[in-house]
């Protein structure tokens, strides 16, 4: 179930999201930001392994930050994943909605989003067994839709297609590809979250998130590859109906070998909307969980701390959190979307690393069940590269890095006047 989660939590970057950074990169550009955003999941991942073993707490970096960077830290930790956790999902929602509107078209994307917060919210309140056991079949089906997609555009890839305009803007189109980059791996840390419900969580942790890791490096290679080298990199981010970006990658490229009457395309289309659940459902799963121990800890109002009474999960924090994906969902703009969870990836990203560093150091004789290999070169490569992304995602998206900083302000501003000095003691 762990390795669902993890590959679940992520895998719908295969279907939806990845090519918008095609538009800016092109496939070059785009292959190299990949290529250094695998290195910095393969570090960072390890590393924050390590932590998620030696304290299995349901805030994920929130808990760890805690310990190794006091409460202030802890808060602009916490509040970078709950942004990322939080906004993600809206994204995916709208690709949900643009995947079944293929089948659906008397049905709004919109609507078809909204209708999917409701349901995968009400899943996750109702319990985390029956939620997990979802996310394992879901993800399982997306893999197998990923697999069929493969053999169905094998035969025609070509490696002049991957040549094709492979860098339309130039060096800089590399880094404006980042956060699309960076989508293939997003919310994979989420596996943290689930720690506390997690049967021998120092062993398991570790395996959830080596495996699962693998597994969508793997997937990130070929369907990068199998989906451009079918007829170049504009096939896949261009709707050919309105010459507009396009959710729908997967789909493009198999309109344009076999059309979308094909009994091929029917069936991958429509399996492909079971990687979107995936990722959906599980990252609403780790929201909800990372949310409600921000709550409980009293960074956040005491309401995200509750627990349903009946049902044993963080409700309160799941209706919030879709309460706010929704109304998210009503911009419209799926990139910015992304690239906001990708503003509180990366700061998640960069203060877990420090975590990690400063544990060692304040903590020396913590049990530690799994260390990151090579330490200290391991947890230093991913900070590097984090703050290397952090600084290139902010110089091409400036007006939104105003906005992610100005959510954050506003959080800030509640609780430095809100926090109470006895949470120092919990």
């Amino acid at each position: 179930m762990l390795w669902g989660l993890g590959v679940g939590y992520v895998i719908s970057g295969m279907y939806f999201g990845w090519n918008l950074g095609l538009e800016q990169g092109g496939t070059l550009g785009l292959a190299i930001a990949t290529g250094f955003v695998i290195i910095m999941y393969l570090t960072f991942t390890f590393s924050y392994t390590e932590m998620a073993c030696a304290i299995p707490k349901a805030g994920g970096a929130f808990d760890y930050a805690h310990q190794a960077l006091g409460k202030q830290g802890a808060f602009f930790t916490g509040m970078a994943q709950n942004i990322e956790f939080i906004f993600a999902p809206p994204a995916i929602a709208f690709a949900i909605g643009a995947y079944l509107h293929l089948f659906l078209p008397a049905v709004s994307i919109l609507t078809i989003a909204i209708c999917a917060y409701l349901v995968f919210t009400a899943l996750n309140i109702y319990g985390i067994q029956a939620a997990a056991t979802f996310e394992l079949f879901i993800t399982i089906l997306a893999v197998l839709g990923l697999v069929l997609f493969f053999l169905a555009t094998g035969p025609s890839v070509s490696m002049n297609n991957l040549r094709i305009n492979a860098l339309p803007h130039g060096w800089t189109g590399v880094f404006a590809a980042i956060p699309f980059a960076i989508w293939f791996f997003l919310a994979i840390e989420g596996v943290a979250n689930v720690a506390e419900e997690t049967i021998h969580p120092q062993r398991n942790i570790l395996r959830g998130f080596g495996t699962a890791l693998i597994t969508l490096i793997v997937l990130c290679v070929l369907t990068f590859a199998f989906s451009v080298g079918v007829n170049g990199w504009e096939t896949v981010v261009y709707d050919p109906a309105t010459g507009q970006a396009s959710d729908s990658p997967l789909p493009l490229a198999l309109g344009h070998l076999m059309g979308p009457n094909h009994w091929q395309y029917q069936v991958i289309s429509f399996i492909g909307i079971s990687g979107l659940v995936a990722s959906f459902h599980g990252i609403i799963l780790a929201a909800g969980r990372a949310t409600y121990e921000f709550g409980r800890m009293g960074f956040a109002p005491a309401i995200f701390g509750k627990i349903h009474p009946r049902f044993k999960t963080p409700a309160n924090a799941l209706i919030i959190n879709s309460a706010i994906g929704i109304v998210a969902l009503f911009t419209g703009k799926t990139a910015e979307i992304i690239t906001i969870a990708c503003f509180g990836a990366l700061t998640l990203y960069v203060l877990s690393m420090i975590s990690v560093i400063r544990l060692r150091k304040l903590h020396p004789d913590l049990e530690r069940p799994f260390r990151v290999p090579f330490y200290p070169a391991s947890p230093i490569i991913a900070l590097t590269i984090s703050l290397i992304a952090l600084v290139s995602i902010t110089i091409y998206n400036h007006w939104l890095a105003l906005i992610y900083l100005g959510i954050l302000l506003i959080a800030y501003i509640w609780f430095t006047f809100s926090y109470k000095a006895n949470n120092d003691e919990k």
